[in-house]
């Protein structure tokens, strides 16, 4: 069976932070997609639209002035930071500060602090760095909060398409574009053998090569691999059903706090991929008809 259009609405247009572990980056979902957001969530997801929307505008006026001023790297040369990273993390920062004083922040590019609350901003303030850097735009903001449960709201913003994807954690997954706003169901594709799939690649090369042998595995499996560079839009789409399906492994909780989130409410699986030797955490994201093979397929280097 083939992707399923998205449903059209009747709208219009620790100072020690362990914030690598790959379980506190999960989403934990309450209630079937399609369900109602409570009041409490809808105000966190006003928020974290807020604050994506901004730092895109931000982004966007950055991109269209032309090279960044000032470019290094972070955990390998190709794993790239720029001044718009940075810019991007600040004006989000002040922005829930103003907002949600009490609550605590894990941004990418190392900003963190704890809160009072029991709430948590996860923030990756641009996906696709090295895409924003070249002029291809595929890039977004992510924003999401979470809980000691999971992610409770988040918001992915693609300012390039004017598409925003979100979610809450009781409430429909959505996308708000040009086009007025839609509510977002995956893939039903039930063979792998015609599944569009997407992934990403590691910034370390030992973990390319382990990658490039479990590709190998998968291209004659399934329709074919995609690589666009963003995981946070990545999930998006695969939420939206323009791809099938999504792994990807070294994924930290702000790539995908807010997309995993949102690939859970519009009906998706989204699975741990298990640790091997020289493949790090990663996670999956399927209609539950692709779930078991594909992971099967991709959960490990042999």
């Amino acid at each position: 069976m083939g992707a399923r259009s998205p449903v059209r609405l009747l709208v219009s247009g620790d100072g020690e932070r362990r914030v690598g572990e790959a379980r506190a980056a999960r989403p934990s979902t309450g209630g079937a997609p399609g369900g109602e957001s409570s009041g409490v969530e809808d105000e966190l997801l006003a928020v974290a639209v807020e604050a994506a929307r901004m730092a895109g505008g931000l982004l966007r006026e950055r991109a269209q002035a032309g090279r960044e001023p000032e470019i290094r790297s972070k955990s390998t040369p190709t794993d790239l930071v720029s001044e718009a990273d940075l810019a991007s993390e600040r004006a989000i920062r002040e922005l829930l500060a103003a907002r949600r004083p009490d609550d605590g922040f894990v941004g990418e590019e190392g900003g963190s602090a704890d809160g009072t609350s029991g709430l948590d901003w996860v923030v990756d303030p641009l996906d696709g760095t090295v895409n924003f850097l070249f002029g291809i735009p595929q890039w977004c903001v992510s924003v999401a909060v979470r809980d000691a449960a999971g992610t409770r709201a988040g918001a992915v913003y693609d300012p390039n398409r004017g598409e925003l994807f979100t979610a809450t954690r009781d409430g429909a997954a959505r996308l708000s574009g040009p086009e007025g706003v839609v509510a977002l169901r995956g893939s039903e594709r039930e063979e792998l053998a015609s599944a569009m799939v997407a992934t990403g690649f590691a910034y370390d090369a030992k973990v390319r090569a382990a990658q490039a042998t479990v590709l190998a595995r998968a291209v004659p499996r399934v329709r074919d691999i995609r690589r666009f560079g963003s995981a946070a839009l990545d999930l998006a789409w695969t939420a939206a059903g323009r791809f099938d399906a999504y792994f990807e492994r070294t994924v930290k909780p702000w790539d995908i706090a807010a997309g995993a989130l949102i690939c859970e409410r519009a009906g998706l699986r989204v699975l741990d991929l298990a640790e091997h030797e020289d493949l790090p955490y990663g996670i999956l994201a399927a209609p539950e008809a692709l779930a078991g093979s594909l992971l099967e397929l991709v959960d490990g280097p042999g």
